[in-house]
């Protein structure tokens, strides 16, 4: 039997994770995957040693916090690399945990398929050196990255982007509100607050008083809330006790939610590019820490802060940044994709994204690049 370790330190990771182990478990099933992941790797058949939800923070200053978490989470898995390896270690983004971890496999001689790059092109392109060390192999899923690596003489490997094949929603937009309840000649807009404990302090109230704003304006909207698998509902209890705004929260299918929705208020991250995937008008909202935002806004390079307008090259979604993400410029900008007129134009130009994707098969392509670094069976 195989043994391969896996770490997913954040729900879209958790997603993807649970996608190749799927894919393996169905040509290898004497595969056995352990590591850090969340609910969704869990029920592919993968052991997580820790909850991804614990680990699930962004930011200098809510790293810290989480120290100890991150920390204890870490020596349990360096333990494990060091006194019984295992096969291969596989690496989901989530770059500081991450390459800190490459470094102990290494000198544990154990292979490291590094899987969703960090986005190194953005920020600290250093990286890439420390990355050529300790990385037997990077599966990229941006078009864009693969130059960037094979310049730096790091082995890499495009399978493609996940959401290509996750994304496909078959319901159209008044089936998909029907089917969560929902009445389908009113408009419905989805509160996206991410799926990390710290983004939903952090964020989650100003998109609850940007709900406010938009009720008392237009009584007749409809409001949901799509509950992270990292999440429960005690994660949103402190906000919503307070909230007199009637909003739908589910757990489910949340690629048929976001098609039943006219615009949607989400917090950057994956859930961007699934939102523009899906077709729905959006505005992405960004907000750190005073510290942690001046910090990065020295050390990015890149012109846009959501995914789905990182891969489109273009403002396919408009961005509201630190002050401006405000539950008034929020509200006004929800109001603004409501009109039909922009509302059509702006699903036009979210369909440049699923182009620039490509076609599916990522599991698929992570599948064989997982079979040729699992040592050979012997004859």
């Amino acid at each position: 039997m195989n043994r391969v370790m896996i770490v997913a330190g954040e729900a879209s990771g958790d997603i993807y994770g649970a996608g190749l182990i799927r894919t393996v478990a169905a040509e290898k099933p004497e595969v056995a995957f352990f590591g850090i992941g969340g609910l969704c790797m869990r029920e592919a058949g993968c052991e997580t040693l820790v909850d991804s939800a614990d680990m699930a923070v962004v930011g200098l200053i809510e790293v810290l916090k989480h120290f100890k978490v991150i920390a204890a989470a870490f020596l349990k898995l360096k333990n494990i690399l060091l006194n019984n390896p295992p096969d291969l270690l596989i690496l989901i983004d989530y770059p500081g945990f991450n390459l800190r971890l490459a470094k102990v496999a290494k000198r544990a001689g154990v292979k490291v398929l590094y899987y969703i790059s960090p986005q190194i092109w953005a920020w600290r392109q250093g990286r890439v050196h420390k990355i050529k060390r300790l990385v037997d192999r990077m599966a990229v899923i941006l078009p864009f990255e693969v130059p960037f690596y094979e310049q730096a003489g790091v082995p890499v490997s495009f399978v493609g982007h996940p959401l290509a094949d996750l994304v496909q929603v078959r319901l159209n937009k008044e089936q998909a509100a029907v089917s969560f309840g929902l009445d389908p000649s009113r408009p419905v807009v989805g509160l996206f607050p991410g799926s990390r404990r710290s983004e939903v302090s952090r964020l989650l109230p100003t998109i609850l008083e940007a709900a406010h704003l938009l009720h008392q304006r237009f009584p007749n909207l409809q409001f949901v809330l799509p509950l992270a698998s990292t999440l429960s509902h005690d994660d949103l209890a402190p906000w919503l006790a307070g909230c007199h705004v009637p909003i739908t929260i589910t757990r489910e299918r949340i690629h048929d939610l976001i098609r039943g929705c006219d615009a949607v208020v989400s917090v950057s991250g994956t859930v961007t590019l699934e939102v523009a995937l899906v077709g729905t008008p959006l505005v992405i909202i960004y907000k750190l820490s005073p510290l942690t935002y001046q910090l990065a806004k020295r050390l990015v390079k890149v012109e846009h802060i959501g995914l789905c307008n990182i891969v489109a090259g273009a403002s396919v979604a408009p961005e509201l940044i630190q002050d401006d993400a405000s539950p008034q410029r929020i509200a006004a900008e929800i109001q603004r994709l409501l009109e039909d007129q922009v509302n059509n134009a702006v699903r036009a130009r979210l369909s440049r994204v699923r182009e620039c994707l490509g076609g599916g098969g990522a599991d698929l392509r992570m599948a064989k690049i997982i079979r040729d670094l699992l040592p050979k069976e012997m004859p």
